[in-house]
């Protein structure tokens, strides 16, 4: 979270992941077609960790329709909701919603009325059944 939405930062984000949390060889990083998802840098950090990418078409909303649910619920669900005296507050805040609520315990329609972890867990466990 900064004052800029520019490469460095979203790549900073993938770097953030990789560290927080094994990411799957070939996974998709699914975005629109901003500048900064389409740089020679990003492309660059998605390679280093073996990420593929994938944009949606232009002028078709359809294709980031999680990804707007998400930012939706979590404006209205919480930014919305709360004052937030200083960035830091709200990267604090933020990070507490959707780690601690959002994935935990937060139903979802689009995945059977169960939490992301919950559907997480089950594909963990799938992959080392087979």
């Amino acid at each position: 979270m900064d004052d800029h939405y520019q490469t460095p930062l979203i790549s900073q984000a993938i770097r953030n992941a990789a560290r927080n949390r094994k990411l799957a060889s070939g996974a998709i990083f699914h975005s629109d077609r901003g500048s900064n998802y389409m740089s020679a840098e990003f492309a660059a950090t998605l390679k280093q960790f073996g990420i593929r990418r994938s944009s949606g078409r232009t002028g078709v909303c359809w294709d980031n329709a999680m990804a707007e649910s998400f930012f939706g619920a979590l404006k209205n669900e919480r930014v919305s909701r709360m004052t937030y005296l200083t960035r830091e507050a709200a990267r604090q805040d933020i990070t507490r919603y959707i780690e601690l609520w959002y994935n935990h315990k937060r139903l979802h329609s689009a995945i059977g009325y169960r939490s992301p972890r919950e559907v997480h867990a089950e594909y963990v466990e799938l992959r080392i059944v087979a």
